[in-house]
């Protein structure tokens, strides 16, 4: 249900019955969605982020480790922010450039990831893709990239010359993800002739998760919030498997410290996440538009989430190599007792 099931429950009657109000987060016809979305955001999205932060900034080691994830990006970020809002005062390309990193990069996000729960899950069953089948599996995905890159100039585009530009491009892509579909499939059919079975569920759902949220925002580019919701609900699961698995291994530690510290850490995520939405935003907003105008101070409201989410994806790729013996023995070391 994490790696995909639920948003795929939720998701597929929303697009069969044409809820487009309910897809588009229509809070005037649908005033209930405006708490939920409150919600789902503080209980999942924004813990998402806080999670990754945990893994990059749990120790001097995990710093030092991934330097360029924990020092030299965020500061480069920071320094580009900074930037970015005392030029808005003028012009906002530099905020807009922020934008266009952000969504472009959220691509490559989204499939790696995908390709990320697959990988993990054919693991665990003994029965990993070979190359063959990987890059068939992997074709797909990239096509899906594509798409998800072309959409979000398609849909961001605010003139009608813009629009008209990737139109094409767009169109072409979307009739290309039936082929990512057939590649899929290949890869998977191919895979179960050589195994002798069909690959684990929890392999399949993530691709087939990941289709349907793309369907979604095709049909209503808001319905990207849920697809965020799925996404963060998808990557959840894996931090908290590395925070139980060292706690575990830790002198000492009975099933009752383990509980309390796996619920500690789960009301810090959250408790992080309120302060995140309810503070950073807003402050920085309203700090920046004190001394520079309110032009600045809308652009400076922006730049937290464009940050948070740049350094997310970028810490993402750093910490998360299975082949990685450390991440294998953080992620599978309950396996093995």
């Amino acid at each position: 249900m994490c790696v995909g099931g639920a948003s795929i429950i939720v998701l597929l009657p929303l697009l069969l019955t044409r809820q487009q109000g309910i897809l588009a987060t229509d809070v005037v016809a649908h005033p209930w969605l405006d708490p939920v979305k409150s919600w789902l955001a503080v209980l999942i999205n924004v813990p998402h982020f806080m999670a990754s932060y945990r893994m990059v900034y749990r120790s001097r080691e995990t710093i030092l480790k991934h330097k360029w994830a924990s020092m030299y990006v965020p500061g480069f970020l920071a320094v580009y922010s900074a930037y970015a809002i005392w030029v808005a005062q003028y012009n906002e390309v530099w905020i807009a450039l922020l934008a266009v990193i952000s969504g472009a990069y959220l691509a490559w996000h989204y499939t790696g990831q995908a390709w990320g729960m697959m990988a993990t899950y054919a693991h665990l069953a003994g029965t990993a893709f070979d190359r063959t089948e990987m890059h068939l599996i992997r074709g797909g995905l990239r096509i899906l990239l594509a798409w998800h890159v072309t959409w979000f100039f398609y849909w961001g585009s605010e003139t009608p010359l813009l629009r008209g530009l990737f139109t094409p491009v767009y169109s072409v892509l979307t009739q290309a993800t039936f082929l990512a579909i057939g590649l899929g499939v290949w890869g998977f059919v191919r895979h179960a002739r050589r195994a002798g079975r069909l690959p684990p569920i929890r392999t399949l759902v993530p691709w087939a998760a990941i289709f349907i949220w793309y369907a979604a925002m095709a049909t209503h580019p808001a319905a990207q919030f849920w697809v965020q919701i799925a996404h963060a609900l998808q990557y959840l699961g894996f931090p908290l498997r590395v925070e139980i698995n060292r706690a575990a291994r830790r002198p000492g530690t009975s099933p009752r410290r383990l509980r309390v510290h796996v619920i500690v850490f789960g009301l810090a995520l959250v408790g992080l996440s309120f302060l995140f939405l309810e503070f950073v935003p807003p402050l920085t907003g309203g700090a920046v538009e004190g001394f520079l105008g309110s032009r600045a101070g809308a652009a400076a409201m922006m730049v937290p989430n464009f940050f948070l989410n740049i350094h997310h994806y970028f810490t993402d790729g750093a910490v998360w190599k299975l082949r990685n013996p450390e991440v294998r023995a953080d992620l599978f070391g309950h396996l093995s007792r």
